[in-house]
């Protein structure tokens, strides 16, 4: 496939739109976003998890509820097309706030890429193996410093989170 060509433009689209879907999803804990960015049957190897969608996310999604904070953010993102198939490799970092025992609070930062196998199926665009490749990791105490106290509107690890309420206005027309 022309690699400019309309078609692998759009192509290209929705496979970084897939990208992002899940990001929200996975910092946002819903499920249903998340496996809405894999085809059926689908396998993703993340290190502690290999095997199935649902494996994946029945072990996920418990320990990203301990989390105060998770960000994903994707970077460099290249596709190549075979037909109906495509090898993505997506450049990610991920943050994530856990409490410690002492009540202290630590941010873990993975330097991370998604290899992605993502195919063409019933016109969608979607994983159907993944393997997460981790390049590297830092832990930092936090110190939330001038944001401590402070009167902002903060990220919540659900659907009740900014995003999900903006969305519901729009869909409503409003």
């Amino acid at each position: 496939m022309d690699p400019y060509s309309p078609t692998a433009l759009a192509a290209r689209q929705e496979i970084y739109d897939v990208m992002l879907r899940y990001c929200r999803g996975i910092d946002r804990l819903d499920e249903a976003l998340v496996r809405s960015c894999y085809h059926e049957g689908a396998i993703d190897n993340h290190g502690l998890y290999n095997g199935s969608v649902d494996l994946f996310i029945s072990n996920a999604f418990p320990r990203q509820r301990k989390l105060l904070v998770a960000q994903h953010m994707v970077q460099n993102f290249t596709v190549e097309f075979a037909g109906d198939a495509a090898v993505v490799e997506t450049y990610a970092l991920a943050t994530e706030r856990r409490r410690n025992d002492d009540d202290s609070m630590t941010d873990t930062v993975v330097g991370l890429r998604y290899v992605d196998r993502f195919e063409l199926r019933g016109g969608a665009w979607l994983i159907v193996r993944r393997t997460v490749v981790i390049e590297w990791t830092r832990d930092h105490q936090v110190d939330e410093g001038w944001l401590q106290g402070a009167e902002f509107t903060r990220g919540k690890r659900d659907t009740t989170d900014k995003i999900y309420e903006e969305l519901a206005l729009l869909h409503a027309g409003s």
